[in-house]
């Protein structure tokens, strides 16, 4: 059986698409399902039981030897949430809980970090396992992905192999019940939709045009294909980043969600909410060397063909992943 929590989040549900195209129904997904939001993520999905969250240890103590791995995707995502202790019960202690299962059992373990470990970008981005010791993130959220990414190169005991992604950016399907967490292509479809217009952060920084800040922006179809190949591959255990290699600005992002609606750009300009004005990542690109050293091939979706698959194909529809 394949364990996948966050099963009716975002990532976490596509992650069970995915699954369920490459012919895997044995699947228990994990979370809490009482959020009614979430139903069309987990509506039409084949698995073998849901399992809420603060069940699961317990489930998983007497189904450990039928498991033959995880895919940890579970978390409290939110970036502005400051209450640092939300995120030590949600993302660290849960993380470090799945770990020592996954160790003591010998079950292969993925879970999900994030380039919000590597905060303003000071020491840039690259996914040597050591620098987790040397970053400084900018929000509670960050700083509890990154206290695992340490916590987990001390323990001498672990799982036969174990992958954490440092997910950059990711957009795409599934992502409609994230509300201010959803990703800008969502937010411009929105209000294109009920004003015509996009309003985008202002700069508060010098050497920032207006709406001209760049994030790696991943399409989460490449996202699940490659935890699916690693999966399957078993290459080193390790960190990695998970993003395309290439920064693209909001503005880019904004003007080709217009253009897959067939729309010319209208695009405007608000004041940074004060309350993520000094934890905001201006830059972030990740570096794909190591990922691509241990033989992941694929190219990734360009930033306005994964736009456009969404819009087209998710937003339009009005469908799930």
């Amino acid at each position: 059986m394949i364990i996948v929590t966050g099963a009716a989040g975002f990532i976490g549900s596509c992650m069970v698409a995915k699954l369920n195209a490459m012919g895997h129904e044995d699947i228990i997904m994990v979370d809490d399902f009482t959020k009614e939001a979430k139903r069309r993520n987990w509506e039409g999905k084949r698995y073998v039981d849901k399992i809420y969250r603060n069940d699961f240890f317990l489930w998983l103590q007497q189904h450990a030897k039928e498991v033959d791995y995880i895919i940890h995707l579970g978390a409290r995502t939110d970036t502005t949430e400051l209450d640092y202790d939300i995120f030590e019960e949600l993302n660290v202690e849960y993380t470090r809980k799945m770990w020592y299962y996954a160790s003591q059992y010998g079950i292969p373990l993925i879970y999900a970090s994030s380039a919000a470990t590597y905060g303003a970008g000071e020491l840039g981005y690259v996914d040597d396992n050591l620098l987790s010791y040397r970053l400084l993130p900018l929000n509670p959220y960050g700083r509890s992905k990154n206290e695992v990414d340490k916590w987990v190169q001390k323990q001498t005991k672990t799982p036969p192999y174990w992958y954490a992604f440092k997910f950059f950016n990711v957009y795409g399907p599934n992502e409609y019940h994230k509300g201010r967490m959803s990703s800008v292509i969502l937010h411009t479809y929105q209000q294109i939709q009920e004003t015509g217009s996009m309003k985008l952060f202002r700069s508060h920084r010098p050497d920032f045009e207006d709406g001209r800040q760049l994030r790696d922006f991943v399409y989460v179809k490449d996202v699940v294909r490659v935890l699916y190949w690693f999966m399957n591959h078993h290459p080193q255990s390790g960190i990695y980043n998970l993003g395309t290699g290439r920064a693209r600005s909001f503005w880019d992002l904004a003007t080709a969600t217009f253009h897959a609606m067939g729309l010319d750009a209208n695009i405007e300009f608000i004041d940074m909410p004060a309350d993520i004005r000094e934890r905001y990542q201006y830059f972030t690109e990740a570096r794909m060397k190591k990922m691509r050293s241990v033989g992941y091939k694929r190219t990734f979706y360009s930033l306005e063909d994964g736009v456009k698959s969404y819009v087209k194909h998710y937003l339009i529809k009005d469908t799930t992943f």
